[in-house]
């Protein structure tokens, strides 16, 4: 029986990677092959190139015109045009034609008067060398064009060919394995055509990892899916260093489990070097030495797997290229909401951007490190210090650019509720203006609301019922929002009700259902206009909150509370019937509700929300978003007073 393995002592990451690569030294790899120039795209120099011809290789007419020589132009002027010979004092060429010889300047057509088929007037003198492209000009035979260690690129490849180079030496691509592991992970290729069967795992970590790999610099082996078995994995392990691959990944199988046999079998065919790094996520990394190659535990969660890539594989693989590892830009932001960590570990906190006014705020995304859907949508990342107990909400923070500053000037940031048009809306925005896109953060109606106060978004979503009044938004905005003048813009009245399983098995009819103790409910978020919405009715039908079971179970999205109960976490929720429809479940109605957007009056004439209310107030939206099922969009973008 394999022991299990307990993380004795987790290093920084930082000391991790010294210790990896002072032991592999990956300087010393030396693999090089000549490739035509052609062909070399993306690929790193192994060393100085030169160039073999000069660029010109003889004086060119940089422009349409005459060439002639410079001195036979000394006078001329407006008043003193100069008449020339075509064919002996003046020569017709055209850009990149070779300069007749003799000749050394060009005057452009446009200044050249032709009197008639032999003679042609000038009213301006040229001086030495004047439009013409020199020998040499842009390279010189000999000159270097490119040093060591350059990543090429298409205007680096026509510069080779320009200094008369065909060929060129380049780095050979580290090739790296990647060895998927786990009695549960299945390929794509099987598992996706069938469906996948409860309790097994698509390997869509593979996937990453070959991208990662090739964006890298380094050439991708795909490998089968080993099981969980020590000797299984032993060999593939051993194998795979045999076959003359440079790096070796295993993906999964590093952490601390019962079946968890990487770091035994690394220590059984060579060395590890480090087990456990102060990260997350990614703690369970895992660095070693087999048969003299660098070998590494990718942790399985897509996220940490991301990231020990990031931190361990790419500077590994840029060293063995003789290339500094690639650094982001940084840039200020403002968390929308605290961040706490944990001490003695260093979090990487990926987060959307948008700038709202004069600051860019930061808005995180889910921290988890199975939720590839963060790999997606990040802007940015976050790194909160080993010694920070977190970073709070509004203090200024350093982040890491995932995108380009361009992305984050052109962002709308929605915060507040949830609705399924603000998914089609923002692939409508794309659409009206290529530049610009739309961020939405569902933190609740009220948090929305709070949001805008604190100048954390340009927009906000609501349907926050005021019991006493029975107005929508309107009373809450007055309330939280007093201070500040700001517009109401219609998306949608929609059908609130109970999502149920096919069939209703339980037979739920009405909010006394929710008191059964055969009956588990799926709530929503502190705040939320559907959590609001519910306990206005439970009041008005004098059902006790404290008798549901599974009123403080919370999800934050419509269709979080519809995949809790078509999963079978819960027999039923609150939330809209589109949600329902999308995933194929019932739906009893209960309330019809108003659904806006809150922006502040300020921001209100600001190009990009602009763009947002012309898509609301265009037909071909409307009528799409009645499609989803439940809504009401028949007054979609119109204003209404606070």
């Amino acid at each position: 029986m394999t022991k299990r393995r307990i993380y004795l002592r987790m290093r920084t990451w930082e000391e991790a990677l010294g210790v990896f690569l002072e032991r592999i030294k990956p300087s010393r790899y030396d693999k090089k092959q000549v490739i035509p120039v052609k062909e070399a795209l993306g690929r790193v120099t192994a060393e100085p190139i030169f160039a073999r011809l000069s660029s010109p290789h003889y004086h060119s007419a940089a422009m349409d015109g005459i060439a002639l020589q410079a001195k036979v132009t000394f006078g001329a002027a407006e008043d003193r045009p100069r008449r020339l010979k075509v064919g002996d004092e003046a020569f017709f060429v055209d850009t990149g034609d070779p300069l007749p010889p003799g000749t050394d300047a060009v005057v452009i057509i446009e200044e050249v008067q032709q009197i008639d088929t032999t003679r042609v007037e000038i009213m301006r003198a040229a001086h030495p060398w004047q439009n013409v492209r020199t020998v040499g000009e842009d390279l010189v035979a000999s000159e270097l064009i490119l040093p060591h260690g350059h990543r090429l690129t298409p205007s680096d490849m026509g510069a080779l060919l320009a200094g008369g180079v065909l060929e060129v030496s380049v780095m050979k691509r580290p090739r790296v394995v990647v060895i998927p592991t786990g009695g549960e992970v299945v390929s794509p290729e099987e598992a996706l055509p069938r469906g996948p069967q409860e309790g097994e795992v698509v390997d869509f970590n593979s996937t990453i990892l070959a991208g990662l790999i090739e964006e890298a610099g380094g050439e991708c082996v795909p490998y089968p899916v080993v099981r969980d078995d020590p000797q299984e994995m032993k060999e593939a392990i051993l194998s795979a260093s045999r076959a003359g691959h440079d790096v070796i990944l295993i993906n999964a199988g590093s952490s601390a489990g019962a079946e968890d046999y990487t770091a035994s079998m690394v220590e059984e065919a060579g060395e590890v070097l480090v087990h456990g790094v102060a990260i997350m996520p990614g703690k369970p990394t895992l660095l070693g030495v087999v048969e003299e190659r660098p070998i590494v535990g990718i942790p399985g969660y897509p996220v940490s797997a991301a990231l020990s890539f990031e931190l361990f594989v790419q500077p590994l693989l840029a060293a063995m290229l003789g290339m500094a590892a690639p650094e982001r830009e940084k840039i200020t932001v403002f968390p929308t909401r605290r961040l706490p960590s944990k001490l003695g570990v260093e979090e990487f906190v990926r987060v959307r951007l948008g700038k709202v006014a004069e600051r860019v705020v930061a808005t995180p995304l889910p921290r988890g490190a199975g939720v590839i859907t963060s790999l997606t949508r990040a802007d940015a990342i976050i790194r909160i210090p080993r010694l920070s107990e977190g970073i709070e909400e509004g203090h200024q923070a350093e982040a890491e650019l995932l995108r380009g500053k361009d992305e984050m000037e052109n962002t709308v940031v929605i915060i507040g509720s949830h609705d399924l048009a603000l998914d089609l809306l923002a692939s409508w925005v794309r659409k009206e203006d290529r530049s610009l896109r739309l961020s939405s953060s569902h933190v609740g109606s009220l948090g929305g609301i709070i949001a805008l106060k604190k100048g954390y978004a340009h927009l906000a979503g609501s349907h926050l019922l005021d019991p006493v009044t029975g107005e929508y938004n309107i009373p809450y905005i007055r309330r939280y929002l007093s201070r500040r003048e700001t517009r109401l813009v219609h998306v949608a009245y929609r059908q609130q009700g109970f999502i149920l399983p096919p069939g209703n098995p339980k037979g739920i009819r009405g909010l006394s259902d929710l008191v059964r103790d055969d009956v588990r409910f799926i709530n929503r978020q502190r705040g939320s206009g559907t959590r609001v919405l519910l306990d206005y009715l439970s009041e008005r039908e004098g059902v006790d909150l404290s008798l549901i079971n599974g009123y403080a179970d919370e999800e934050f999205t419509h269709l979080g509370v519809a995949v809790a109960v078509g999963s079978g976490r819960a027999d039923v929720g609150l939330g809209i019937y589109g949600a329902a429809k999308a995933l194929g479940l019932d739906f009893l109605p209960l309330e019809k509700e108003r659904y806006d957007l809150i922006i502040p009056e300020a921001l209100f004439d600001d190009p990009k929300i602009q763009v947002v209310i012309e898509v609301l107030r265009s037909e071909e939206f409307r009528a799409q978003i009645e499609e989803l099922g439940g809504y009401d969009p028949s007054k979609m973008g119109e204003e209404t007073e606070v």
